[in-house]
């Protein structure tokens, strides 16, 4: 019987990103797949990981860059962008951004191997 997600479940993060999973290991349980809507302010960066998951991200708002060992990527509202499982990648926005982003395994804080922990605030010139 498919089973209703009544509402996402809200994950703290520094940095004033917003993250509300809808499927994942936080509000599901489930490690397979992990589906989560973010709300990331201008001038947000997370540190370089390098993660056991493939991330596809869907952008709603506004627009995202997405650094990588080739260069950066700018994905704009109406976009997507894939990261492969063990590429090196970095999020940041600019200008601000809402987002979905798709993790296959589901996103976990032990597969993600970020650099460092610490948010990185960009200046928004």
């Amino acid at each position: 019987m498919p089973e209703l997600i009544p509402g996402p479940v809200q994950i703290p993060v520094p940095g004033g990103k917003m993250i509300q999973e809808f499927v994942g290991h936080a509000s599901t349980g489930d490690d397979s797949v992990s589906i989560a809507m973010m709300v990331a302010p201008a001038g947000w960066g997370e540190p370089v990981q390098t993660p056991e998951f493939d991330e596809f991200t869907v952008v709603v708002d506004g627009s995202l860059t997405v650094d990588s060992e080739q260069g950066p990527i700018h994905v704009m509202a109406g976009q997507a962008v894939i990261a492969r499982s063990g590429e090196w990648v970095r999020y940041y926005t600019e200008e601000g951004a809402r987002y979905f982003a798709i993790c296959v395994p589901a996103f976990s804080i032990e597969t993600v191997h970020r650099s460092d922990e610490d948010i990185t605030v960009i200046d928004p010139e």
